[in-house]
């Protein structure tokens, strides 16, 4: 469903995980989860769930492209929320779709200090072009059975 921000702020959902993507595309295609709720980022629109306090509550996953920017976007939404937790947004992930790889426009290079130590070593490789010249793998291209294995195995833990 879709509900504006001020709706969402004053009547949060009951869901006690809640799953942050970054793409419409994914958001409408992702798999059904349990005891979870999904909201659509929407990129550098993240800094817009600042206006949601019970984030603070629930725990939080956000699931990005795996590229500088979708670590940037996470970067931010730890500003607000340090507890959140990001799924498929690994060097595991990435190296097993290769062939879905994209170049990525306009990299950032910055420090980003709310990144967990593997999350900002794998950032750095991806600054570096480690794996390649502006990598970028978009979460809509990642198969949907790792999207769903993933996604139902994060939800259980």
């Amino acid at each position: 469903m879709t509900v504006r921000l001020d709706e969402l702020a004053a009547t949060p959902p009951a869901a006690p995980t809640i799953l942050v993507v970054e793409n419409e595309t994914t958001f409408l295609a992702l798999p059904a989860l349990p005891a979870t709720a999904a909201i659509l980022g929407g990129g550098y629109a993240v800094d817009l769930l600042r206006s949601l306090p019970w984030l603070s509550e629930r725990r939080l996953i956000y699931w990005g492209d795996i590229d500088t920017h979708g670590f940037a976007i996470l970067d931010r939404l730890r500003r607000s929320f340090p507890h959140a937790e990001s799924v498929l947004m690994d060097r595991q992930t990435l190296m097993a779709h290769k062939t879905q790889w994209v170049p990525e426009p306009s990299p950032v290079d910055r420090d980003l200090p709310d990144l967990r130590p593997a999350e900002s070593a794998f950032y750095r490789e991806l600054v570096e072009h480690i794996h390649g010249r502006s990598v970028r793998l978009e979460q809509e291209r990642i198969r949907y059975s790792t999207v769903t294995n993933s996604l139902r195995q994060t939800a259980r833990t």
